[in-house]
């Protein structure tokens, strides 16, 4: 969920971040917070143990929250903070030494350029992308190296796709990236790979970007996660609280199915043609306001990356509606 001051006003209100920091003001923060901020011991990344067969990368595109909520222990986050350590390490292999990934590509909806931008420093800062919080969601750290090496390989696969990239060693990584990676994979070992989405929303050239990126999945195992918001990423209904309201739900619901449909259809150049018009889907301006696609487009990429794959899914409640999560594996 997007809480930057650079975003359009269309995608955040003042109400919004006041009631984001208001709920951060007065929640009780859990025991293991304190192993997330500023005293964290750098952890030193190791390459993933390997067998004899390489394995094949997974896709997911996730749910990444609402600013550094679910680090906050929101009680609304806490199905998605226990999706997020429980079922997006399983689906990525984290913790099994023949599967774990190489490195992480992560598609962060809180990057938006006028061309496919990646990040390629061997270390990035985190840019505290909100505002209104306490001072603990400012120390937090994530200290997983990046990677130079995957980073220039990806614009080499872009540009084979007809795309324009350009590397960049100097941003910082968003809430996009270390609030979801902090309960995902908080031993921050693994490198990570941070990608930009195209401000101009275009479906084919984020399916473009996905279908690159499916050659790192057998080429080097390497894992691809989109993190967004794609099954509802409207800020004025959430915080008027109508997310609760049987026509926003029924909305929200039919929507949640159409993504389903489309993400589970196996051929990619089907599953691509379905995804070039997800405007007209049933709800697409419910769940996604004109001009404020960034939140979905993530999972266009992970829809491409996916090769000639059926994805899958799983739902968490969010301010009692469901939020859907997809995946490859």
């Amino acid at each position: 969920m997007r809480i930057s001051i650079r975003v359009p006003a269309i995608l955040l209100t003042a109400a919004g971040a006041t009631f984001l920091a208001y709920k951060a003001r007065n929640t009780q923060y859990p025991a293991s917070f304190s192993a997330l901020l500023g005293t964290q011991t750098n952890i030193t990344a190791r390459p993933p143990d390997r067998n004899t067969s390489m394995a094949r990368g997974a896709v997911i595109a996730l749910s990444h929250g609402g600013g550094p909520m679910p680090i906050l222990g929101d009680p609304d986050s806490a199905q998605l903070v226990k999706s997020l350590k429980t079922r997006a390490p399983a689906i990525l292999g984290l913790d099994d030494p023949a599967r774990r990934p190489k490195a992480i590509v992560l598609i962060t909806a809180h990057w938006s350029e006028t061309r496919p931008t990646i990040s390629s420093g061997t270390r990035h800062r985190l840019l505290y992308d909100y505002g209104g919080f306490p001072p603990e969601a400012y120390r937090l750290k994530y200290d997983a190296p990046g990677s130079p090496e995957i980073a220039n390989r990806v614009a080499e696969l872009f540009r084979e796709e007809g795309l324009n990239p350009a590397l960049d060693d100097e941003r910082g990584w968003d809430h996009g990236v270390f609030v979801p990676l902090l309960l995902v994979r908080p031993q921050a070992d693994i490198p990570i790979v941070q990608i930009s989405v195209l401000n101009n929303e275009d479906p084919a050239q984020h399916f473009a970007m996905g279908r690159a990126l499916e050659k790192l999945r057998s080429e080097q195992n390497v894992a691809i996660v989109g993190s967004g918001f794609a099954s509802f990423h409207n800020l004025r209904l959430m915080f008027s609280g109508a997310t609760r309201q049987p026509s926003t739900k029924a909305s929200v619901s039919e929507w949640n199915s159409k993504i389903g449909s489309a993400v589970s259809v196996a051929d990619a150049q089907d599953r691509d043609a379905e995804f070039r018009n997800w405007r007209s889907w049933p709800a697409a301006y419910v769940a996604h306001p004109r001009g404020g696609a960034e939140h979905f487009l993530p999972l266009i990429v992970c829809a491409g990356a996916a090769g000639n794959e059926a994805g899958k899914s799983y739902s968490d409640d969010y301010l009692g509606i469901d939020i859907v999560s997809f995946y490859w594996e």
